[in-house]
């Protein structure tokens, strides 16, 4: 009996390592790619003095793939911030601001150095150090511009905060939500995070404004809309208060909404 044990143990065995054979015969070996086989890191190929105007449903990746740039320099270049909304009729460069001056080689001196402040180069006169410069003014607009509805400005504009790129201002639900001039609907909808339901008026080749959190959007977009219109109503989509969230944009930047409405 002990005898016959150990025999059917020893084909077991057997039957173990003949498997183990069997799928070492079957197995492969994986090798990472050589160096010549990666990808080349993808380089942007800028277009100096080209622009591309921002159709509906286009999105900043879409953009920047279709004109071989990388989404990232896009939004760099045009100065987009995060979550990298745009808005159609919105213009965008296909270049960097400084693709056309010229750039001074890597590791030479842009200019020789200057004597220490208030020590005159030899055989010169003492010069004066200019003032500097004051921040710039914002952009003229030939637009009059009415507050877009009633309320108290809960929080205001804050350049190169992409939280407060506009104001906000609070109400009631249901309080009409009027446009700040006159101008062409180009947007009316809900696909722009953030914004909740939103209305973006055209005005201009350069101006726009956006009213967003409404409860309820009164226009299409392509509808011409005056001054004063009800073109919302305000609401909480995507907020956590009744409130309207206004922003004035050129050329796609925001500026301040409170440097062009009047006085209250």
């Amino acid at each position: 009996m002990r005898r016959r044990a150990a025999a059917v143990g020893r084909w077991l065995v057997l039957a173990v390592a003949l498997l183990a054979l069997a799928a070492c015969g079957r197995s492969h070996v994986v090798r990472a790619p050589s160096a010549e086989a990666r990808p080349a890191p993808r380089v942007s190929q800028p277009k100096p003095g080209a622009t591309v105007v921002v159709q509906r449903g286009q999105t900043v990746y879409r953009i920047a793939t279709e004109h071989g740039i990388t989404p990232l320099d896009l939004a760099l270049w045009n100065d987009i911030p995060p979550p990298y909304t745009i808005y159609p009729g919105q213009r965008l460069r296909l270049y960097p601001r400084d693709s056309r001056e010229p750039r001074v080689a890597s590791g030479a001196p842009a200019r020789p150095p200057s004597p220490a402040a208030g020590t005159p180069a030899p055989g010169r006169a003492p010069v004066a150090t200019p003032p500097a410069a004051a921040a710039p003014a914002p952009p003229a607009s030939p637009i009059a511009w009415a507050w877009p509805t009633e309320g108290q400005v809960i929080a205001t504009f804050l350049a190169g905060d992409p939280t407060r790129q506009g104001i906000d201002i609070a109400g009631k639900a249901g309080q009409p939500v009027r446009a700040a001039a006159d101008g062409v609907v180009v947007y009316s909808g809900s696909g722009l995070v953030g914004y909740g339901e939103l209305v973006i008026v055209k005005h201009n080749d350069q101006w726009l404004s956006a009213y967003g959190h409404n409860r309820a959007r009164l226009v299409n977009e392509g509808a011409l809309v005056k001054a004063g219109q009800p073109i919302a109503e305000m609401g909480r989509s995507g907020a956590s208060r009744d409130m309207l969230h206004f922003e004035i944009r050129y050329n796609g930047k925001p500026v301040d909404p409170q440097q062009y409405l009047p006085r209250r």
